[in-house]
């Protein structure tokens, strides 16, 4: 009897050992890190700015995918982060851009609001529940049941909730009129360490002091040229008083803000510290100071690459320190589009013209309204989108299509169109490349009846912001470095999609990928 519980005893130590060596090692620590507006073509062109820790250890240690795309047209940093977190298209994670019009108040919303979630250090009420899918974060939380110690933080609140999705421990964000790092009652109760920070550390007491100069001698910022021929430049933040906080989170100081709270992260949780892998999800901004154009601004264009590159090397050694590279699995990518660039001088005699679409909206509600019968047929208009009274149509019982139809052929003859896409031709026309991009932004619940594609090189008049933005129909893709853990250095020229990045991770922590991510993830990556 007892030979036979030693042998069964035995067999049992022996299974658990080869189930042990059977399954693969997790990364401790997952770092997530987009940089709004990161450009390859920058990243590339000052190189010869850089120091060793940055970029260059990048080229160096990590895989290197150099396109990576996005699958649909106009993105932003809203639209391009809930992509990544979720390995789906706008089409189905819901999230088409930062704002669009809201169909039952006919009014423009941010894609973060939720009035029922008071903020925390803000005045701004916010929660995930328009992202319609689940993300990384997500799956993560249920996957170890709520263990695993999952945060965002980033410069904007888009960029932070639409990371840190539904169920993760806290997405926190740099509030615009306090400098106050802020966050929603929707995650439950806000971490001590963020409060100890902000009462400490916080940005407002250190704003008055910061001012923006050169980081190397001016004479190395020749890769960027102006007419304005730049000597040097200065900004000091606390000169104005009401949008010192905005202004500093489009200058490379908002990154240096993010490092900051990342190390009081490390230091105030267990994140890294034990077996359980954990997520990080982080933003950074590499766009155009104040928005305005790199040609008006080359230094300081050139100047936020040089910072940018030497707040990588911190956040690389800030978790070297705490958690180690070896069991930290990092991917670093772009949100794939830049700020409106501006409408080039008239002598270079490139064609262009001006498009208003409110323009559009008041010429097409009268061209319905001559064959319909009086009525507002057209009940809002937004960017490149038109939104039809669907209720004043079916009490004329109109049919909805023929109604789409008719608009688009009457809108496609303005000067400026290039296209027209009903709601019924995305979801039920013939297949096309760019049907198929302008699709995937597209979601029934916000966007609108008809798009207006615009001719490349002209401006598109824009009423709720009160500026103009030129149209380029440009390739648009993003660098996607995986670094860390045991992947595998490599450069790889052959476009892969944003979509993959949720997928993969989910791959390498052995989770399930969020439930919208059809693509594979990428394998065949590590050591």
């Amino acid at each position: 009897m007892k030979g036979r519980i030693l042998t069964s005893l035995l067999a049992v130590i022996a299974m658990a050992g080869l189930q042990a060596q059977e399954v693969p090692a997790v990364p401790r620590l997952v770092v997530g890190l987009t940089i709004d507006q990161l450009s390859m073509d920058y990243v590339e062109a000052f190189s010869a700015l850089y120091g060793d820790r940055g970029f260059k250890r990048l080229w160096k240690e990590g895989r290197i995918y150099r396109n990576a795309e996005y699958d649909f047209v106009n993105n932003d940093r809203s639209s391009a982060m809930a992509t990544i977190s979720t390995g789906a298209n706008p089409h189905v994670h819901g999230i088409v851009g930062n704002i669009w019009m809201d169909r039952g108040s006919l009014q423009v919303v941010n894609c973060v609001d939720d009035t029922q979630y008071m903020g925390i250090y803000t005045s701004e009420s916010t929660s995930p529940f328009r992202l319609k899918v689940s993300n990384l974060s997500d799956e993560l939380t249920i996957a170890t049941q709520g263990v695993a110690e999952v945060y965002s933080i980033a410069p904007t609140r888009e960029m932070a909730v639409l990371a840190a999705g539904h169920a993760s421990k806290g997405a926190f964000w740099i509030n615009d009129e306090t400098g106050k790092w802020s966050g929603s009652t929707y995650y439950g109760t806000f971490p001590n360490w963020v409060s100890t920070y902000n009462d400490r550390q916080g940005l407002d007491f250190r704003i008055g002091e910061m001012i923006w100069g050169p980081y190397l001698p001016v004479t190395s910022y020749k890769y960027l040229t102006s007419e304005a021929k730049q000597v040097t430049f200065k900004h000091k933040f606390d000169d104005e008083r009401r949008n010192k906080y905005r202004k500093l989170k489009t200058s490379p100081y908002a990154n240096e803000e993010v490092n900051r709270l990342v190390n009081a992260c490390l230091n105030g949780t267990s994140i890294g510290k034990d077996y359980v892998p954990d997520l990080l999800n982080i933003a950074y901004y590499a766009g155009n100071f104040d928005h305005r154009p790199a040609v008006e601004l080359p230094m300081e264009m050139q100047d936020t690459y040089v910072r940018l590159d030497a707040n990588l090397a911190e956040l690389l050694d800030i978790i070297d320190r705490k958690v180690g590279l070896t069991n930290t699995l990092f991917y670093i990518t772009s949100t794939g589009y830049t700020d409106a660039q501006p409408l080039d001088a008239s002598h270079y005699r490139i064609p262009t013209g001006e498009f208003h679409i409110k323009r559009c909206a008041a010429l097409l509600n009268l061209y319905l309204a001559a064959i319909y019968g009086e009525g507002q047929y057209v009940e809002a208009y937004h960017e490149h989108e038109i939104y039809l009274n669907h209720k004043l149509i079916e009490q004329k019982h109109l049919n909805l299509t023929e109604v789409q139809e008719r608009a688009s052929e009457f809108l496609v003859q303005f000067s400026g169109v290039k296209d027209v896409y009903s709601s019924h031709r995305l979801m039920l026309g013939s297949w096309t490349p760019e049907l198929d991009k302008v699709k995937n932004r597209y979601h029934k619940s916000c966007s609108g009846d008809l798009w207006v594609e615009v001719l490349p090189g002209w401006t598109v008049a824009r009423d709720h912001s009160l500026d103009t933005k030129v149209v380029r129909d440009v390739y648009t893709s993003a660098p996607l470095i995986l670094m860390g853990w045991s992947v595998r250095p490599e450069i790889i020229h052959t476009p892969i999609k944003v979509s993959h990045i949720a997928p993969t991770m989910a791959h390498f922590m052995r989770i399930r990928a969020p439930n919208a991510s059809s693509l594979p993830p990428l394998t065949d990556i590590t050591k």
